[in-house]
């Protein structure tokens, strides 16, 4: 079963890595896209949940460099 889950972890970094820049323009869409549903109400909230989403898929992306 580990075996498994890391064969799992190793193709999501290279998900991640070969399209890292997708997944966050995605992730960008769906926040503004969510801003706009809430009317502005919680914008620094969310552009803080995409940016550290973000963040999260370019660190993937890096450890398999």
């Amino acid at each position: 079963m580990f075996e498994q889950l890391k064969n799992i972890k190793d193709k999501i970094e290279d998900i991640a890595e070969d399209h890292g820049d997708k997944i966050s323009d995605g992730l960008e869409k769906v926040g503004d896209f969510i801003d706009d549903k809430t009317d502005g109400k919680h914008s620094d909230k969310i552009d803080t949940a995409v940016d550290k989403a973000q963040d999260y898929i370019a660190g993937l992306g890096e450890t398999k460099s």
